[in-house]
């Protein structure tokens, strides 16, 4: 950027927010104690079928490409793994002795239009179990002992009648349409079945055959089979192996260990679906979330920006029920019109935008949301809701409308097109506009102008940089304008790296959100999940495998925060040596328990400070201390972690009214205190 452009930059930053400037602000050393309400809402997640946090992750699906709709044009030539990327990724075919059968993939007479593909198997001979097919799911799947699965296929027997041409009728097997025995086991890597059971296929139609597996063994790279006992022509789709084990036991639920990973965060909201996935690589592939809700069988299985399938099993029901079952508010994202600008990083055109005539039905789609979300029995997406088996509404509040976008006018005339009309049908739905893919610059400064003019209720900023920029910026929010629009949302952020001084860092810079909780709406780390091996994106605050969880330090950090919210902050409480107040804490209340919470992060040596909470009425002298310490250079990141940290959690802390507190050396400290 050249200084003349820089100049005018600075001009319009003036003119529209405070910008970056506010962080040279210095805390004032003012011992009066001052208290102002702050966001209820401040803490909670982000999650985007990244890094396979979905399918393969949250998504309890043990079966990969369960429908047979991976395509080689999902994923980038660069990314293909090995073995390719093709319709029978994760399957094989599974041969018994000398037999003989053919597998084909097919189209020609779906169970929906939305899942075009399926896989027809012509059995020509049979030896013991006969031949069959065989999935690998995620890195082979992980079986627990004595633990119940439950499978599922649909399938269907195919009739050839003759056609009169000797060889074709040559071909022809006699027992077509007889009825089909089908062998189902888990096996172990070794070969050996954990579980298995025998059924036969027998209707001319799409059948779904539902059994339940119990494993006598455990397995962590296990294999589901399918084997098919004697001649004739069966064509399979939609195969699934889900334990019955899942989160709150909802069937095309979630993987339980990860979904209460998420939980123990307590979340004040969930952000869903992404991020970039959300407006896609191109248009065409802008996430519909039509093609999320109703049977499996009929949801579009889609590639998503990150170049993999989702199979949409975890969809937007799914979403929603998810965050009622652990008390958190739905934020939903949809694109604003245009597609992401980084499509031009794979097969895409960079930002694109809904052609003007389609825009009012793409408006309709998002009003649709809406209803679906909030809407009586009685309509139309209300009821579409309680045949999903959720007839109360799921009170909807907010709606992210746009994500990182260049704030172009083709961007700018959409969101406004998308905001009138969601203002004017319902008009107690808050919208979350966006600042563009940055912290600062013309698409920021772009964004917030646009905020400005229409008065938009929350902007939604990301930034990813290093541990020092968060502290360089505790005083982001310091002079951000206090009015009736324009809350924030930092929606995505984390500093580069997860180490217990990355963890610090976010504490120190997490403190001042809450100290800026009156402006800043809303938070969430970013991003959420990643499987080991297969993660696009680094850091993650929740690493996992097919077997075991991996919270970083950084989700220690997240965690303390999350479980001790405030809605009211105390300034001046946490007092140095020098008399001024320490940048890196914060003293909030909860007002439902009447708690008192000191958060203190220290990067450095101990250090004393003096707690002053002569502002309170009453206080317990109890009270429960967490302290997360170590060495700086401390990760348990998955495989490579270092350790050299500790977590601990005690309730026999002595409070007073005034006391002091020595921080230990490169530590997280949060003390809760009762007044009731």
């Amino acid at each position: 950027m050249n200084k003349k452009t820089l100049f005018s930059a600075a001009l319009l930053a003036l003119a529209t927010l405070p910008t970056m400037a506010a962080s040279q602000t210095t805390t004032s050393s003012q011992t009066t104690t001052a208290s102002k309400d702050i966001s209820k809402n401040l803490f909670g997640i982000f999650f985007e079928d990244l890094n396979y946090a979905a399918d393969g992750g949250l998504y309890a699906e043990l079966v990969q490409n369960r429908s047979f709709e991976y395509t080689p044009s999902d994923l980038d030539a660069h990314k293909q793994p090995k073995g390719g990327w093709h319709y029978f990724t994760g399957w094989d075919f599974l041969k018994w002795g000398n037999t003989i059968a053919t597998l084909s993939l097919e189209s020609k007479a779906p169970i929906h239009p939305n899942n075009p593909h399926y896989l027809e198997v012509n059995v020509k001979t049979v030896r013991g179990k006969g031949p069959g097919i065989r999935n690998h799911g995620y890195d082979g799947m992980v079986i627990k002992k004595d633990a119940t699965y439950r499978f599922s296929a649909f399938m269907k027997n195919i009739v050839k009648k003759p056609t009169g041409n000797w060889q074709d009728d040559w071909a022809l097997n006699p027992k077509d349409g007889k009825g089909m025995p089908v062998y189902v086991s888990l096996r172990s890597k070794k070969g050996d079945v954990i579980a298995d059971t025998t059924f036969t296929a027998n209707s001319e139609s799409w059948k779904k055959y539902e059994f339940t597996l119990k494993a006598k063994e455990e397995a962590d790279s296990a294999t589901l089979a399918l084997q098919f006992g004697q001649t004739g022509t069966i064509d399979i789709d939609m195969v699934s192996l889900f334990p019955t084990d899942t989160y709150k036991g909802h069937a095309n639920g979630l993987r339980k260990d990860l979904a209460e990973t998420v939980a123990a965060l307590k979340p004040s909201f969930v952000r869903f679906p992404g991020g970039c996935l959300s407006h896609g690589d191109g248009i065409a592939n802008i996430y519909n979330w039509k093609n999320t809700i109703g049977p499996v069988e009929q949801r579009k299985a889609e590639k998503n920006i990150w170049n993999y399938q989702q199979s949409m099993g975890l969809g937007y029901f799914e979403y929603l029920q998810f965050c009622e079952d652990i008390g958190a508010k739905p934020l939903p994202v949809i694109a604003a019109g245009v597609s992401c600008q980084n499509s031009a990083r794979s097969r895409g055109k960079g930002q694109e935008a809904v052609p003007r005539e389609y825009m009012q039905s793409y408006i309709q789609d998002i009003l649709d949301l809406i209803e679906y979300c909030n809407g009586s029995v009685t309509s139309t997406w209300g009821k579409k809701r309680a045949e999903a088996g959720h007839p109360k509404p799921f009170n909807l509040e907010y709606i992210g409308i746009g994500n990182e976008d260049h704030i172009t006018e083709d961007f700018k005339v959409r969101f406004k097109m998308i905001f009138d009309a969601i203002h004017a049908k319902y008009p107690g739905i808050k919208v979350v506009g966006t600042s563009g893919p940055g912290h600062s610059g013309f698409d920021y400064e772009e964004g917030w102008k646009v905020a400005r003019d229409l008065k938009v209720p929350v902007i939604d900023e990301h930034y990813y940089c290093g541990y020092k920029w968060f502290l360089n910026n505790l005083h982001r929010y310091d002079n951000y304008p206090r009015a009736d629009y324009g809350k924030v949302y930092v929606g995505e952020y984390a500093s580069w790296g997860s180490t217990l001084q990355n963890a610090l860092a976010e504490a120190a810079y997490m403190c001042n959100l809450e100290r800026n909780g009156d402006v800043v709406e809303f938070a969430s780390y970013a991003p959420l999940f990643g499987r080991v091996g297969h993660t696009q994106w680094n850091p993650d605050l929740i690493y996992f495998d097919g077997k075991s969880v991996y919270p970083t330090i950084n989700y220690y950090v997240q965690k303390l925060f999350g479980q001790n919210h405030g809605d009211k902050y105390f300034s001046n409480t946490i007092i140095k040596k020098d008399g001024n107040a320490m940048e890196r804490s914060s003293c909030v209340q909860d007002s439902k328990t009447g708690d008192i919470i000191l958060k203190m992060s220290n990067i450095g040596a101990a250090q004393q400070v003096s707690i002053d909470l002569s502002a309170f009425k009453r206080i317990k002298s109890k009270a429960i201390i967490s302290v997360l310490k170590g060495d700086l250079e401390a990760s348990n990141y998955p495989r490579t972690g270092k350790g050299g940290h500790s977590f601990e959690e005690k309730n026999t802390f002595q409070a007073k009214k005034k006391f002091t507190y020595t921080m230990p050396e490169n530590s997280f400290t949060v003390i809760r205190i009762k007044t009731k």
